[in-house]
């Protein structure tokens, strides 16, 4: 039997979503939508572009969360709008992207790609999350294996640090790659990249953190429970 790439993966759950999602009505032609960030959101923007190109859809209003979405849309043709425009409202009928972690009651980390401020305000203003992801995601708790992403202002860092150290986290500051120095977000902020030893409570610390001065947003999604297409090495897709 085939045994699919994480990267066939991707592409395989990002058209399976949006096409069951079309076919359910739950992607529709004048929907506002949100278009996430990184490796796997990329391929449903590619699906959406498709489908348009295809009359499947009409008059999609895009709000992406990050540069590269942006001009993802721009080459496809994908019309882009703000958060804040009049066509938008501030509200989106659906937000769809990737994740790093999901655990067993669908609670995530993102921010991965350094986009988990604007995905996270586009997630939190959709009347539906999906997300998309390879089956290397799936995860039985969060925190211990892949990194937190804390967005935080320069100014605050070193008593941000210590406010998350004293959360138990260990921190380190993202560097760029290609660029020397830290990463520097789509919002001009710095990341701390965190990791714990042990589970731990991820809605209770997305709260705690984000009560710390100096943080933007970090990279726990826990406040909805997203839909979830998780595809398989086999080639299978998981809904939950």
């Amino acid at each position: 039997m085939k045994q699919f790439t994480q990267a066939e993966q991707k592409r395989l759950a990002g058209e399976y979503a949006v096409d069951i999602l079309i076919s359910r009505g739950m992607i529709f032609s004048g929907m506002k939508i949100g278009l996430g960030t990184g490796s796997t959101a990329i391929q449903a923007v590619y699906r959406l572009a498709e489908s348009l190109k295809a009359d499947k859809l009409r008059n999609i209003q895009a709000v992406v969360t990050s540069f590269q979405t942006h001009m993802a849309c721009e080459e496809l043709g994908i019309p882009v709008f703000s958060l804040n425009s009049r066509n938008i409202g501030g509200v989106l009928d659906l937000t769809i992207d990737g994740a790093d972690e999901i655990d067993p009651e669908n609670r995530l980390i993102k921010g991965g790609g350094g986009a988990l401020l604007r995905e996270k305000i586009a997630a939190y203003n959709s009347k539906i999350f999906v997300i998309l992801a390879d089956e290397s995601k799936l995860v039985p708790h969060l925190g211990s294996r892949f990194p937190l992403p804390v967005e935080i202002i320069e100014d605050a860092r070193v008593p941000v640090i210590r406010a998350l150290e004293h959360l138990g986290a260990s921190c380190v500051i993202r560097e760029g790659v290609k660029k020397a120095g830290p990463v520097i977000t789509d919002n001009g902020n710095m990341i701390l990249d965190c990791l714990w030893k042990t589970p731990v409570d991820a809605a209770a610390l997305e709260q705690e953190i984000n009560a710390v001065p100096g943080v933007a947003e970090n990279g726990f999604f826990t406040r909805l429970r997203p839909l979830v297409f998780a595809a398989r090495g086999d080639g299978s897709i998981e809904e939950r």
